[in-house]
């Protein structure tokens, strides 16, 4: 929509301003035009002025767009508006703890700070690198936890867990919890009850069987229960219901050892975070709400005269409890539309909108419970719709409305008259209606659709709109094939480039799968241990036969090439280098290999993990899933390729909805954690250890939770919402796509099936060039950050240097921890370890090892962090020396050296100002000690420019 004059409902939303609303903004109505709009009313008031109004999106482009769109349409410039409030919860979270709350974390009981120099990690690859860190950590200080831990298939889904009671509103102190969140942990019995009643309601007057009976029929098969637990025929009774009293039995567990278990992981995680300098977004809106609530006279400071939040549907409990805290008056507008919720794996509560009265009742009772944090007494909000449709033809709308009442599987059964009641209906702006809507099923779906693309490029029947308003035939860059799954889609586009088709990927991709990935990670399990695993997959890539392959590693008779490889990256000093040598030998280049080697550095620079680590951790990221965002190559003539979730808010003239088959959509899900939280019946363990009965150590299924989960409904309306926003994002044309099994929402949907056998024969390719996937490695919120290796010129490592490898190097620095914690350590002959053992022992202050070092900095009016990890902190009661371990045989680096320890110079000289300090390299290999000279901070600072530049 161009910024024209605004429709009626628009201008009514536009002028109503003073009060609470709740808008019904249906996809494609307007909604960023009319909130900008809005905003620019508000602020053209005498007596207010944009600090009076926080505006609040969801991505930080979009907040950019409302910005720029502001600008056009107030007396307000992009200077003025450049510090006003119109940002992410997340970014508003950073800011208030930036300037206000370095000391929030005390108020859960967390000794460690929030810094000028606390990094925001935005990368789930990272964090899962740092918590798995924390967590062995955590594991091996915690004997007492032992059988929880047993009991858990993988520890790092806890991270999920705290993830997800952070987004609820449920933080650890440091003896209890926060408010009222252990009653969240405890659960809601009187809610569970009505589910368990209505599941175990009588049938056709009595004489069929509940449902929760019939689905209980299953109880205990294939499933392993302490002998305490009772059998099916003492669950189920002798009736055609479940004997009442069974809810109370189920509910009734005593989880008091494992919600201490949970604190205790979840305090411990806050303050491993801190530690090591970061915080995830979550963990931005936890101090941030902490600190709202107990500092009144901030909260007082900061309430705005107006709020608004767009795209509300995608609100978290404690982002709406951060709205409130933040309004100094009623004057609360939330927009969004509860048929486009779909993010509840980032736990967004699609009932924060479906239930907005009731919650902003209950929330602000609850925050007030003890003080009156929340400045207004709660009214009834004002409802107001926009529903002039922008986008789509009046065919699709009324098609897309059947998204929202069609079964997902065959016996589920929905009331779609109420759900038809609360949906509000669209009207197209357009007269023209030519839309397509149309399905296809094919025995190779990915060929069929590559077809259907040919057959619709350049063909007037698919005619879509240009930017001069005449229609035309389509070109490749009108078309979008969404997906319900990123497999399906990056499989297509290796179809595609088999054909030549021009199609580039758009959203996460799993960057550990990618070929570049998986060759890295096999001359890794090589360097590490000769691992068959490792020598297969680079025997396959050199094209020999599996018989061949089989052959070769039954008498370990490497190839000589490949045998001097391993032997050169074996001299690598990086794990970097081992990465770039890799890719080089491979020619593999471009963005895979570019993400590839961003990724790895980064776990590696932010942890402490050995290769063999390292190893593991990409062995779980592909097992796990694990993405990372890329784009589409911009400006080229290419069918895009998404998951329905990368389009929300986009919009394409056609729209292909491809791998509508069984179990891939609806999501067939899978087994769920084995410790995890869900309304209402809280925090519950799948499985639990006991070494009592049979006189046999084992891990037993939990016989309550599994009754507990029969209870709860199988939802698939997020499935039924994600459906809609597929289909809402075409302009002119759907085309629904599925292979031999296609799911029942297909059934369901009013559209004509054609089963078809594509035939590409005739296809003709094109030599347009074009990008698969381009790599868009985002910038972190919070000061840049880099590690002291950022700096050192990887020149000097090449040829024949001295340098005796990463794996000697790793080798002998952990002996020299493992030396100075009192630990087991032996030389076993080794003379760099002897020199090592010998140095530390003729120190006679203080030793620690292994420490955390981060050093803001302020460049050219921008804060950055430089951070890394001293080797040795030696303290007296007059100086502190630092020390850092090199194995090299000869000083070749020793300039390059002195930058990393000239940041770790400066981090001490902060820390022990009454002290002299000193920093110095240690060769191993002679027992060679040498002072640096370290470089100032204004020098540090240029290296920090010269890099940018």
């Amino acid at each position: 929509m161009t910024d024209v004059e605004p429709n009626p409902e628009q201008r009514d939303l536009i002028e109503s301003i003073d009060g609470p609303y709740l808008v019904d903004a249906g996809a494609g109505t307007g909604k960023t035009f009319t909130v900008t709009r809005r905003y620019a009313t508000i602020v053209d008031q005498d007596g207010i002025d944009p600090s009076d109004v926080l505006l609040v999106t969801f991505t930080n482009n979009a907040a950019e767009e409302m910005r720029e769109r502001i600008v056009r349409h107030s007396e307000y410039g992009m200077r003025e508006l450049s510090n006003a409030p119109i940002q992410t919860f997340h970014s508003l979270a950073h800011d208030i703890l930036d300037e206000h709350g370095h000391d929030a974390p005390t108020c859960l009981g967390i000794e460690e700070t929030i810094t000028g120099s606390t990094r925001v990690i935005e990368d789930d690859i990272i964090e899962a690198a740092l918590f798995r860190e924390f967590i062995d950590q955590f594991i091996d200080s915690h004997p007492e936890y032992d059988e929880f831990f047993t009991a858990i298939s993988k520890a790092t889904e806890l991270l999920d867990l705290i993830n997800e009671l952070s987004a609820k509103g449920v933080f650890p102190t440091a003896n209890g919890w926060y408010r009222d969140g252990e009653s969240h942990l405890d659960g809601d019995f009187a809610g569970f009850e009505a589910l368990f009643a209505d599941l175990n309601a009588p049938r056709n007057d009595g004489s069929k069987q509940s449902k929760l009976r019939s689905k209980l029929n299953e109880y205990g098969k294939e499933k392993s229960y302490l002998p305490a637990a009772p059998d099916r025929r003492g669950l189920r009774g002798n009736g055609k219901q479940i004997p009442a009293d069974v809810a109370g039995r189920v509910f009734e567990e005593d989880r008091t050892a494992l919600k201490q278990f949970v604190h205790d992981v979840y305090h411990a995680y806050l303050a491993f975070a801190l530690r090591r300098n970061y915080l995830n977004f979550g963990f931005l809106q936890l101090f941030a709400f902490v600190l709202l609530c107990e500092d009144h006279d901030l909260r007082e400071r900061l309430g705005y005269e107006y709020v608004m939040v767009d795209e509300f549907q995608d609100s978290s409990e404690i982002q709406f409890k951060l709205m409130l805290l933040l309004a100094g008056t009623d004057n609360i507008c939330v927009v969004g539309d509860w048929k486009q919720s779909i993010y509840s794996f980032q736990y967004a509560d699609v009932d924060n909108i479906r239930e907005f009265d009731g919650r902003l009742h209950r929330f602000v009772g609850e925050l007030n419970r003890d003080v009156d944090r929340v400045a207004f007494r709660p009214t009834t909000a004002a409802g107001k719709q926009l529903t002039r449709n922008y986008r789509s033809t009046q065919s699709i709308l009324q098609f897309s409305t059947h998204a929202l009442t069609a079964r997902a599987t065959k016996s589920e059964s929905l009331d779609t008259e109420a759900i038809s009641e609360t949906v509000t209906p669209l009207e197209a702006d357009t007269n023209r209606d030519d839309s397509r809507i149309e399905a296809l099923t094919s025995e190779n779906e990915h060929e069929a659709i590559l077809a259907k693309i040919d057959e619709i490029v350049d063909n007037e029947d698919y005619a879509v709109e240009g930017d001069d308003g005449e229609y035309r035939a389509p070109n490749y860059g009108d078309v979008a094939v969404v997906t319900r799954t990123r497999d399906f889609g990056r499989d297509l586009l290796d179809t595609a480039s088999a054909f030549g088709l021009p199609m580039a990927y758009e959203g996460g991709i799993e960057v550990f799968r990618t070929d570049a990935a998986k060759l890295l990670l096999a001359w890794l399990r090589i360097l590490e241990r000769d691992a068959d695993r490792g020598w297969a997959l680079v025997l396959e890539e050199a094209g020999y036969t599996i018989d061949e392959v089989n052959a070769i590693l039954d008498r370990d008779a490497y190839p000589d090439p490949m045998g001097a490889f391993r032997e050169e990256l074996r001299e690598m000093e990086t794990l970097g280098g081992v990465a770039r040598r890799v890719f080089d030998r491979y020619d593999r280049d471009g963005p895979t290999a570019d993400v590839v080697l961003d990724t790895i550095q980064s776990v590696h620079g932010a942890t402490t993990f050995t290769r063999g680590e390292l190893i593991q951790f990409i062995e779980a990221a592909i097992e796990n899933g694990s993405t990372h965002e890329v784009g589409a190559g911009a400006g080229t003539n290419a069918v895009t390729v998404q998951t329905i979730h990368a389009t929300k808010g986009l919009e394409y003239p056609i729209v292909i909805l491809a791998n509508m088959n069984a179990n891939k959509f609806p999501s067939s899900g899978g087994s769920g954690s084995d410790i995890t939280y869900t309304d209402p019946i809280g925090l519950r363990q799948r499985k639990v250890y006991s070494e009592e009965a049979h006189d046999v150590p084992h891990v037993y299924d939990n016989w309550q939770t599994d009754v507990l989960n029969k209870c709860l409904p199988q939802n698939y309306d997020e499935e039924r919402r994600l459906l809609y926003v597929a289909i809402t994002r075409a302009e002119s044309h759907v085309i629904l796509t599925a292979g031999e099994d296609p799911n029942v929402f297909l059934d369901e949907l009013p559209v004509a099936v054609e089963t078809v056998d594509p035939d590409l024969s005739t296809f003709d390719s094109r030599d347009d060039e074009y990008a698969p996937y381009t790599v868009a490695i985002p910038d972190p919120d919070g000061p840049a950050r880099y590690s002291p290796h950022t700096f050192i010129d990887d020149a000097v490592f090449e040829g024949d240097t001295g340098g005796r490898g990463m794996e000697f190097g790793s080798d002998v620095h952990e002996f020299a921890e493992r030396y100075v914690l009192g630990e087991a350590a032996d030389t076993r002959g080794n003379p760099d370890k002897e020199h090592v053992r010998e140095f530390l022992d003729s120190l006679a202050g203080e030793k620690t090892a292994e420490i955390d070092a981060f050093l803001p900095l302020t460049v050219d009016d921008e804060e950055v962090t430089i951070g890394g990890i001293i080797d040795l902190l030696h303290v007296t009661p007059d100086r502190v020396d630092i020390i850092d371990y090199k194995t090299d045989l000869t000083t070749h680096a020793e300039d390059e050296y002195e930058k990393q320890l000239s940041i770790y110079y400066h981090v001490v000289v902060d820390q022990y100002p009454d002290r002299s300090v000193s920093a110095s390299i240690f060769y191993t290999a002679d027992g060679d000690r040498r002072k640096i000279h370290p470089l100032s901070k204004s020098e540090l600072r240029e290296l920090v420019r010269t890099h940018r530049a």
